[in-house]
């Protein structure tokens, strides 16, 4: 069961497939399914140590895994196992998470999950003088190679965020935790920091790269402030903060506030879906008062948690991967995806049900609501109905996902005989509307609906040929003003794209 458990929890992690429009869905739906069989896992006694374990499990199990794959991208090999691990180009590595700072973070996460498996590896108490003994000879190799994978991958993944990270463990155990760290601990955790040091020299010499030409030190030292740089991103979603302080532009409407603002300096040159900066994205989107609301209560939570003076290991863990997704949420979105959402409420329930823990040496005792025949019955309903609404889902998105595949490779079960009659979506509608708004041709005939339709999935995503399809059907209608206001923040927010697409209208 545990061991089920286990993979069960991993495969949000490794998932290889990410199928279009929502490649994130795949991911979710493995999250979702996940967390039901953990809801079906039975604690009794020992049930605290055993749900940490099958976690800490999973998260190792990941990490290294992916760290595998990772070093298997770095050095060009991963073609050879398509379609199972993602390709990529020779220096590059990210796992099946498509994105380095994601796999950067699972690998600092795994790091975490190591050391608590060293913490409470189980001494031979028979004797006093055995329980400070140190670890058998083999476990230790074991520990140690982990250690060193783990490093080896987080340099390999060429993250700025996964060397904060790295930090920030490092200043977790070290420092904060010193006192309830084991030896064993602090040298594992030093072991993977030199393997990381040793690595991002390394790597790059090994694979022909050239050293300091790719890899984390190249990135150290690329300080240009080019159109893609957070600092330019950040300065936009401020200025979007100015013009929306109170209520902000709405849920998921970044995106849109981004394109239809025209910016008085530089401008951050790709679609701005978010923030970059989870307090900045929840003042841009909700407005300053909310986002103050709702970042002073979690900094007030944290406060009386007080995790700097934490002992018990399980909540050492919970605290670590929570600290390793708050510093990556500062810098990027990782909350918005499955596995990160995954890990965060682990996390947090295991900080809930080791509350008695920490004032407690019973380690075994479980918050009595969790582990109740109530509570098993409560649980059991819970999973049912996320693997009811994962079902649901699954089913919803592979009708939608019909129409972003050739029709040869469309499956018979799930065919519709046009865009028009498939509009039975809860979940997905809107990626039904932006098929239709963008394979519909625009005339005379359909271009008050086709200016009303790709007026709509702006706010889905502002991209060239939905901003093309509102300017055309504007000039159809004759509506010349709303083509020059569309016309403008085309030209700004994508200069090439514009330039292809006026010489294209150009030609005879």
């Amino acid at each position: 069961m545990q061991i089920a458990l286990i993979v069960a929890l991993s495969l949000p992690w490794l998932n290889p497939f990410a199928l279009r429009p929502a490649p994130a869905v795949v991911q979710s739906l493995l999250s979702v399914l996940g967390l039901a069989c953990l809801l079906l896992l039975p604690l009794r006694r020992g049930g605290l140590a055993t749900l940490a374990g099958v976690v800490a499990w999973a998260w190792l199990l990941s990490a290294l895994l992916s760290s595998g794959l990772g070093l298997l991208q770095y050095f060009g090999l991963s073609g050879a196992w398509s379609p199972w691990v993602n390709s990529t180009l020779a220096g590059e590595a990210f796992a099946n998470l498509r994105q380095r700072n994601h796999f950067a973070s699972l690998v600092n996460i795994g790091l975490m999950s190591l050391l608590w498996l060293a913490s409470n590896r189980q001494p031979n108490t028979d004797s006093p003088k055995q329980v400070s003994r140190p670890a058998l000879p083999l476990r230790w190799l074991g520990l140690l190679f982990a250690a060193v994978l783990l490093g080896a991958g987080n340099a390999a993944a060429s993250s700025r965020t996964g060397l904060l990270q790295l930090c920030l463990a490092l200043a977790l155990w070290l420092l904060l935790w010193r006192s309830s760290t084991r030896t064993e601990v602090r040298k594992l955790l030093l072991a993977a920091a030199l393997s990381y040091l040793g690595a991002a020299c390394l790597l790059p010499l090994l694979a022909g790269l050239g050293f300091g030409e790719t890899g984390i030190l190249s990135r150290l030292q690329d300080t240009q402030l080019m159109c893609q740089s957070r600092l330019i991103m950040w300065r936009n979603v401020l200025h979007l903060i100015g013009l929306q302080p109170w209520s902000g532009w709405g849920w998921g409407e970044l995106d849109y506030a981004h394109f239809i603002t025209l910016y008085p300096g530089a401008r951050f040159c790709h679609i701005l879906d978010n923030a970059h900066n989870l307090p900045l994205h929840l003042a841009v989107e909700l407005g300053l008062p909310a986002a103050l609301l709702l970042c002073g209560a979690a900094l007030l939570l944290i406060a009386r948690a007080k995790p700097w003076a934490e002992q018990h290991s399980t909540r050492q863990l919970a605290w670590g991967v929570l600290g390793v997704i708050a510093l990556h949420s500062l810098l990027e979105y990782p909350l918005w995806y499955g596995p990160f959402q995954l890990a965060a409420s682990l996390s947090l329930l295991l900080l809930w049900l080791s509350r008695a823990a920490a004032s407690n040496s019973a380690d075994h005792l479980l918050a009595g609501p969790y582990s109740s025949s109530s509570g098993w019955r409560l649980r059991s309903a819970l999973a049912l109905g996320l693997v009811a609404g994962a079902a649901y889902a699954a089913i919803d998105y592979a009708r939608v996902l019909q129409f972003y595949l050739p029709a040869s490779a469309r499956t018979r079960l799930f065919s519709e005989p046009s865009l028009s009659s498939a509009h039975r979506s809860w979940l997905f509608g809107h990626w039904l509307d932006f098929a239709q708004a963008t394979s519909t041709p625009v005339d005379a005939g359909n271009a008050t609906r086709m200016q009303e339709l790709n007026e709509a999935i702006l706010h889905l995503s502002p991209e060239p040929r939905v901003i093309e399809r509102i300017i055309r059907s504007a000039a159809l209608l004759q509506r010349f003003d709303v083509a020059w206001f569309y016309l403008q923040r085309y030209q700004a927010a994508f200069p090439a794209e514009y330039a292809d697409w006026q010489k294209r209208d150009k030609q005879p």
